[in-house]
């Protein structure tokens, strides 16, 4: 097994991609703490654990990415349950402030950053500070996009919150470089979560939307992330590090355009701002512009 005896933190552990990274990393022998801000999600997926047999090598912890303290205790949290760290993944996210720059309220951008990129900053200062002190490497995993990587694949700010990610990781993978700890991010594009479809469709018809929306004619899934977080985990990236790993189905080969891929009037995108909280269990918020 890949990860035998290793110790991962998994943020946004609760659903979706880190739910699935959280059972991968299980089955590959490793021992993970699951942070989530959603303490109902973060029990569904002890659950999951608990029937997989994992139960004994699986903790939860409620999480604020965007509170410093948080980030501390579940980093804390490993040490105390499990000993040490060798794998942090840094994946917990929200879809954030949606709508025209001249229309965002500056808390919708402050929330979206602190989520997105603070979140990360306070997981890889907490995570390195351990991982340096034990003197025998480890990896950090950061959940980026491909929103990051261009202007037209996502929403205005957590384009620039994910392209913040892209450039922190690679900052940090040079000053960590020295200690041996990898910083590399993941930059997903469509992949089927409960943050990529509405609550007017049911998660098949939301699947069969994404279907075709890239090259490959399948959808990604949480599935996919995780095998991809696997391998960043693991000694067979050991080489590798400042890197941004895209899994998109090909879709930033082709130059992407999410409103136009989602059949969304771009002019429908200027007619209201939205605050997207994610999974986190808080209500999403919209106001109509005139």
């Amino acid at each position: 097994m890949r990860l035998q005896d290793k110790v991962a933190v998994v943020t946004g552990g609760g659903g979706g991609m880190g739910q699935a990274t959280v059972l991968r990393f299980l089955a590959e022998g490793a021992r993970v703490v699951i942070a989530d801000f959603n303490a109902v999600s973060g029990q569904t997926t002890l659950e999951l654990v608990r029937q997989a047999g994992h139960q004994d090598a699986a903790r939860f912890i409620r999480t604020d990415v965007a509170q410093e303290s948080d980030v501390k205790a579940m980093i804390d949290c490993a040490m105390s349950e499990f000993g040490r760290l060798d794998v942090l993944f840094n994946n917990a996210g929200v879809g954030g402030a949606i709508g025209p720059v001249w229309e965002l309220e500056e808390e919708e951008w402050d929330y979206t950053f602190d989520v997105l990129v603070k979140g990360v900053f306070f997981g890889i200062k907490h995570g390195s500070r351990v991982l340096r002190s034990q003197n025998q490497g480890g990896a950090i995993i950061n959940t980026a996009s491909v929103a990051g990587l261009s202007g037209g694949c996502g929403p205005l700010a957590y384009s620039a919150a994910k392209a913040a990610v892209v450039n922190l990781t690679r900052a940090a993978a040079v000053q960590l470089a020295p200690d041996k700890i990898r910083v590399n991010s993941i930059c997903p594009g469509f992949i089927l979560t409960g943050l990529t479809h509405s609550a007017q469709r049911t998660l098949e018809e939301a699947g069969q939307h994404l279907d075709g929306l890239q090259p490959l004619p399948e959808h990604g899934t949480g599935a996919d992330i995780a095998g991809t977080a696997l391998f960043l985990a693991s000694e067979d990236s050991r080489f590798i590090t400042g890197e941004e790993i895209v899994v998109d189905g090909g879709l930033t080969a082709i130059g992407p355009d999410m409103w136009e891929r989602f059949g969304i009037p771009k002019e429908a995108t200027m007619q209201k701002t939205r605050l997207n909280r994610g999974t986190t269990g808080a209500a999403n918020t919209t106001r109509s512009l005139k």
